[in-house]
């Protein structure tokens, strides 16, 4: 199944050029790369990411991560998959841009399923 991973640009342009990354802010607080599934990832984009643009969605395929990634209880009890070791570019299955309307709401790129 695939998951999902909301970067922007500046956090995008980092794995690119380094090639892993420990995630954005609240990922290193928190002590794990959040992500989530196609049904939770336009929620995460309005909650954590309004107004922004310039976002891009990474899809991972969580057969890849291993032990490494974590089912845990979030927001409204959902299960939300946790990455506990650094994303690495090569666990990217594909980026995509995120749109953004006028009115700064967001819309998932074709492909997150």
């Amino acid at each position: 199944m695939a998951i999902y991973k909301i970067f922007r640009p500046m956090e995008w342009a980092a794995l690119v050029h380094d090639g892993e990354t420990p995630g954005a802010p609240v990922d290193v607080a928190d002590g794990y790369v959040h992500f989530s599934t196609a049904a939770q990832a336009l929620e995460t984009a309005q909650k954590h990411f309004a107004g922004e643009t310039g976002l891009m969605v990474l899809s991972v395929d969580e057969t890849r991560l291993g032990e490494a990634l974590r089912w845990e209880s979030s927001r409204g009890g959902q299960l939300f998959p946790h990455l506990y070791r650094a994303l690495r570019l090569a666990d990217v299955t594909w980026a995509r841009p995120m749109g953004t309307a006028p009115d700064g709401s967001h819309s998932l790129p074709e492909g997150v399923a």
